[in-house]
């Protein structure tokens, strides 16, 4: 697809906009994590990281990711949905640090030493709740567990409420080569109600100090649909933001989903902007992005043209992860620490979602996989359809043909049927040897994708993801 097609700001219609606001999953995996069964523990993981080494001496495998997940925070933010644990007292990262090193162990014990390592990235909760002697310690475990390959992606996420431009630099030093900020919303009024107040100056001093000490990427998290947004605050913020000149720009839909995340129990559900205004505030973000010269990357991602993402997108080489859209290769991906998720193979596999349990396995000797997922021939037919359509906005018949031995037309009949819709609505161009999704329909890939999910065709329940916009 022309990205400068794309980056045209599309014709999105009042209409249009609610016909397509309904929940679904961001695919970042294919089946989605809601799918992993605990059927798949500790042992089938064990498999799968086995079957790895075997491939490794016979003539190489792709080099790794490693997530490592940080769930510690000082302070509790309410539209919050990620694992983590709320706590002034910064000893109890000792003890945490000293089980994750215990899970590398474990790993390391199977695959060997040594493995190269082209991605890693530590997120959480907040990373920089540890120490410097802490994140010192802790990178030197993994390079002494793992060979980070020359150019690898290094990131670390930062709460700028904690951060300084003096721990930026230290982190530089420990290898650091990319930042992402959380910063959600500059609005005074919108930040007291989600318990998330920092300054737009404090954001702003510490972009400038990261890119004057050569971070190769720096990216910023926004959220719209928070309490006490309206289109014209959040246009201030979307403004603040590109004019920080940030490489990367990732734009989320808040999901209420307060029966699932008790942090949100706390969110005012009057003061939530009506689904118009969250409908105004995509369209003007959208519009304002690119108007500041930022590239649409897919599923509400945007970059500087100069950026590596941007590259990939250009060049057909976009890819995506359970961290997001990637510049990286499908690669093997070992999920470290409480409820991290990581793929090996063709397996999926999450660990224990609470410290006691994951304390608990590891001390034991045993890889704290609570469940996870090994992918039939269907899954795996599938999933490259859906990836496809996420990262190259084109799904060629031919190739799955050829890679899965099936026909396209015929696989998938029903669901061919169904993009007829879609096609109708302007999303998706039906050619007779492939599915090209339109300028306008990138920017709702996720409706599209959702056509080839068998499992969220089979149940229908979607109140678990958030929403489209």
């Amino acid at each position: 697809m022309d990205q400068s097609v794309i980056d045209q700001v599309p014709v999105l219609t009042e209409a249009m906009l609610r016909r397509l606001d309904r929940p679904g999953p961001r695919y970042t995996s294919y089946p989605t994590a809601d799918r992993f069964v605990e059927a798949f523990g500790p042992e089938a993981y064990a498999g799968a990281l086995a079957q790895r080494a075997a491939g490794a001496t016979v003539g190489g495998v792709a080099p790794l990711s490693l997530y490592l997940h940080i769930p510690f925070c000082e302070s509790v933010c309410y539209y919050c949905a990620c694992n983590k644990v709320i706590t002034k007292h910064h000893e109890r990262a000792a003890e945490y640090l000293e089980v994750l090193a215990q899970e590398v162990a474990l790993n390391v014990a199977v695959l060997g030493k040594g493995q190269a390592v082209s991605q890693l990235h530590l997120g959480g909760g907040t990373p920089t709740f540890l120490s410097d002697d802490e994140l010192s310690g802790l990178m030197a475990m993994l390079r002494e567990n793992f060979r980070i390959a020359p150019g690898a992606e290094v990131s670390i996420e930062v709460d700028p409420r904690t951060a300084t431009p003096e721990r930026l630099k230290f982190f530089a030093s420990l290898g650091f080569n990319r930042l992402s900020f959380g910063v959600q919303d500059f609005d005074a009024a919108v930040q007291q109600a989600v318990h998330r107040v920092q300054s737009y100056e404090s954001v702003r001093d510490l972009m400038r100090a990261a890119r004057e000490m050569g971070y190769e990427s720096i990216n910023a998290d926004l959220i719209y649909g928070l309490p006490r947004q309206t289109p014209e605050s959040f246009a201030r913020t979307v403004a603040q933001i590109a004019e920080l000149r940030p490489d990367r720009i990732a734009l989320y839909a808040y999901a209420h989903l307060p029966q699932r995340f008790k942090p949100q129990r706390r969110i005012i559900v009057e003061q939530l902007p009506p689904p118009e205004h969250r409908i105004q505030m995509l369209g003007g973000a959208i519009a304002g992005f690119i108007g500041h010269g930022y590239t649409y990357i897919g599923m509400d991602h945007f970059a500087l043209p100069s950026d590596s993402l941007a590259a990939a997108k250009r060049q057909g080489r976009l890819h995506r992860n359970f961290q997001g859209y990637s510049t990286q290769p499908d690669c093997d991906l070992i999920g470290l620490g409480v409820s991290a998720i990581g793929r090996m193979g063709v397996t999926y596999s999450q660990n224990a979602k609470t410290l006691d349990e994951y304390y608990d396995a590891v001390r034991q000797g045993q890889f704290p996989i609570v469940r996870g997922l090994a992918l039939t021939r269907d899954d795996l037919v599938r999933r490259a359809v859906v990836m496809a359509l996420m990262c190259q906005g084109r799904v060629e018949f031919e190739s799955i043909e050829l890679a899965h031995l099936i026909k396209m037309r015929d696989y998938f009949r029903t669901e061919l049927d169904e993009l007829a819709e879609l096609q109708e609505m302007g999303l998706v161009t039906l050619e007779p040897d492939a599915v090209q999704v339109t300028a306008t329909g990138w920017y709702f890939v996720r409706a599209v994708a959702m056509v080839f999910d068998k499992h969220l065709r089979a149940d229908k329940v979607r109140e678990r993801f958030s929403r489209i916009i």
